[in-house]
């Protein structure tokens, strides 16, 4: 009697237990993601209501962007699944309409949707298509597309500057002021009390980051330019990986709205002063040799 009862109890759970490893409990593939790791829609949530062509941004956190076949540790690619389940998350994920590859390392898309609903899902996969493990999914989203004309770009320079809310701030989570730091960092954006929007998009107290390398703030009421010391992060990205040379560096952020304006009052970090060594270390300083002084007793 007590068999059959641990029969009748056990034969479930074995059947439970092969359901969730067929459908809940993937692992993903071979290759490994790192912890913290994830993937996300930048600019775009569920219950959005999007034109039949717009463009969609991803966002990756904790890992880097790598073409299809390239075979570097923590890296991997996007692929953008449209109207379709979470494909299977320990094989090759489907490429066609519904599963879109993004093999030569993209982090945005144009995408063109027929009216009515949607839904959206980001999944990130290795050199081989493959999900790593654990698998980095977004959220699916769900979105509705109306067929709606596009306004005419604003002309720049001719419209009111955006309004920042009151104690917004910007400023640096990493590096800090004093530090040392290698040619290639990554540098982490900081903000209280506004939202991250890609460019063009022209959401109220919303913007993106603008990284200021040795330059003084530009004009505030003006786009701010585009180049080695004016490096802009348009796609609403929060860290970012540039390359400094060698020696002392002045850093500051500035945030700007959709049309690469600032804010006003616009919304800018302090400088912090930061130094560039091969290493990231301080340089190396011979040690001082102590002199003692003995006494001796006779």
């Amino acid at each position: 009697m007590i068999h059959r009862m641990l029969a009748l109890f056990f034969i479930p759970l074995v059947g439970l237990l092969a359901l969730c490893d067929a459908a809940i409990c993937q692992t993903g593939g071979p290759t490994p993601s790192p912890p913290g790791a994830a993937v996300y829609f930048i600019g775009l949530k569920d219950g959005d209501t999007l034109p039949t062509k717009s463009t969609i941004h991803f966002g990756l956190r904790g890992m880097g962007v790598a073409p299809a076949g390239s075979d570097r540790a923590n890296s991997g690619h996007h692929h953008l699944i449209v109207d379709a389940p979470t494909p299977p998350l320990n094989v090759e994920i489907p490429n066609d309409f519904q599963h879109l590859h993004f093999g030569a390392g993209q982090t945005e898309t144009e995408l063109t949707l027929t009216p009515g609903e949607h839904t959206l899902q980001l999944v990130f996969g290795d050199k081989n298509h493959v999900p790593h493990s654990p698998p980095l999914v977004s959220d699916r989203i769900k979105v509705k597309v109306v067929d709606q004309a596009v306004p005419p770009p604003q002309a720049s320079g001719t419209g009111a500057r955006k309004p920042s809310p009151k104690d917004a701030k910007v400023y640096f989570i990493y590096p800090t002021n004093g530090a040392y730091i290698s040619p290639n960092p990554v540098i982490r954006f900081g903000l209280l009390n506004m939202g991250v929007a890609p460019a063009g998009f022209d959401k109220p107290n919303t913007g993106h980051h603008h990284l200021l390398v040795d330059a003084d703030l530009p004009p505030l009421d003006q786009p701010i330019p585009n180049d080695f010391n004016h490096l802009h992060f348009g796609a609403g990205q929060t860290e970012a990986k540039i390359t400094l040379p060698l020696g002392p560096h002045k850093l500051r952020l500035l945030f700007a709205d959709a049309n690469h304006v600032p804010h006003d009052p616009p919304v800018y970090s302090e400088v912090i002063n930061v130094t560039v060594t091969a290493n990231g270390r301080p340089p190396h300083r011979p040690k001082r040799h102590r002199h003692f002084w003995h006494h001796y007793s006779y």
